[in-house]
């Protein structure tokens, strides 16, 4: 009998402390993803001012930070890329400017 309950007991160990494992990464996996989402609800992408950028930025409310000339009707509205002929740059003086009607 007592070889019986000792069979049974080391057959399910492994089966249980497998199961521990797991709730513990489990648990961490969600405790890492809340922070990380709660890092970024705290200063969205779209609000930080881009440091290369900073010469070339405005704030525009509901859009966040837009880089290049607004009025420019290829302008990409992004804070990362200024238009979709001329991403790098500058507006001034660019040959494929065209004004919003």
């Amino acid at each position: 009998m007592f070889e019986a309950i000792l069979i049974l007991v080391v057959g399910f160990v492994p089966a249980l402390l497998s199961w521990w494992v797991m709730r513990r990464a489990e648990a961490q996996a969600r405790a890492s993803l809340r922070a990380a989402i709660h890092t970024t609800a705290i200063v969205p992408l779209r609000q930080m001012p881009h440091p290369l950028f900073a010469s070339d930025q405005r704030y525009i409310e509901g859009m966040g930070y837009i880089i290049g000339d607004i009025t420019c009707r290829f302008n990409a509205r992004s804070c990362y890329v200024r238009c979709a002929v001329n991403p790098c740059g500058p507006c001034r003086d660019c040959s494929f400017y065209e004004s919003i009607e």
